[in-house]
């Protein structure tokens, strides 16, 4: 069965005899010029008031759209390589875009607002993924590979930027290689994971929106191929991850509860919770769309104060 069920707590989530529902492929482009495997899809990201979900596929610059009843269609091209994708409290699409070296914001009227695209005066790495705190204040990861090109910074970061796009603030500078991010339910907590060695952080969210009180949160690590990459956490605080053999569902201990496992030769990039009642799901891997249904509702994405 695709549910792998690690620790009884595992079936109050989801119903461990169902199938995963595949939606898509053929997503993805080769991107061993970057001294990667491969560009694949990425980033989903449910409108609620529209019915459709939105994802990344890098490797070909386009933003696609799903429905339940038209299926994958395009919906936007070119993206800058666009990666991770999230919605601020008003509604409005936040990307990090690999190409450009920037956080954007798609503004209402089809302008591009620039996020950040620089620290200190020097060009981001490639942002990866964003997530939006009901502050309005946008967090994002930035990883550093000597392939990249156009390299400014010499380290990979996460960053906060103010809700009025005014103030940078690098937070944090020690992962090797930070990728998906999300918070935990009330916001007093951020996840971070490295998908270069294996693990999740999390980390106290201050008055300030600072971090402090670092602290190894899971390790995500098996004979299987695939890494932390992109999270969530739904309503009970329950975090689900890519990783090794599909999608790592954890409670808010850290334990290990279970995997979405995918199969053989698939390897889960993201995930994003949709649906009218916030129960699917949905997950991207290198080449596909997937999903399942979750008995936990998700985060809505956009959160608001």
């Amino acid at each position: 069965m695709p549910i792998e069920q690690v620790a009884p707590e595992c079936a109050r989530l989801l119903d461990l005899t169902q199938e995963v529902q595949w939606l898509g492929s053929g997503f993805g482009a080769d991107g061993t010029a970057l001294g990667l495997p491969w560009w694949p899809a990425e980033g989903p990201v449910w409108f609620q008031e529209h019915g459709y979900l939105l994802f990344s596929d890098i490797g070909q610059s386009k933003r696609l759209q799903w429905t339940p009843s038209a299926g994958v269609t395009l919906f936007s091209e070119p993206t800058n390589e666009a990666n991770g994708m999230t919605r601020d409290p008003q509604g409005r699409l936040v990307a990090c875009e690999h190409a450009a070296q920037r956080v954007t914001r798609l503004e209402p009227d089809g302008r591009v607002t620039v996020v950040a695209d620089r620290y200190q005066g020097k060009r981001l790495n490639r942002p990866n993924d964003v997530v939006v705190k009901s502050d309005g204040s946008i967090y994002f990861t930035d990883p550093f590979r000597p392939t990249y090109p156009n390299l400014e910074l010499g380290f990979a970061g996460v960053y906060r930027v103010s809700p009025d796009l005014q103030t940078v603030t690098l937070l944090v500078d020690d992962f090797v290689g930070p990728n998906g991010l999300c918070f935990s339910p009330s916001e007093q907590i951020l996840y971070i994971n490295d998908s270069r060695v294996g693990l999740i952080k999390a980390f106290d969210v201050q008055d300030d929106g600072t971090l402090a009180h670092g602290r190894l949160f899971c390790v995500l690590k098996d004979e299987r191929p695939g890494v932390p990459d992109g999270m969530k956490v739904d309503l009970d605080g329950n975090l689900y991850c890519t990783g090794p053999g599909g999608v790592w569902i954890i409670d808010s201990s850290g334990k290990h509860l279970g995997t979405i496992a995918l199969g053989e030769g698939k390897r889960a990039t993201n995930v994003g919770w949709g649906g009218g009642d916030w129960k699917t799901l949905f997950i991207t891997t290198f080449h596909e769309l997937a999903c399942v249904q979750m008995h936990i509702a998700g985060i809505p994405v956009p959160r608001k104060m």
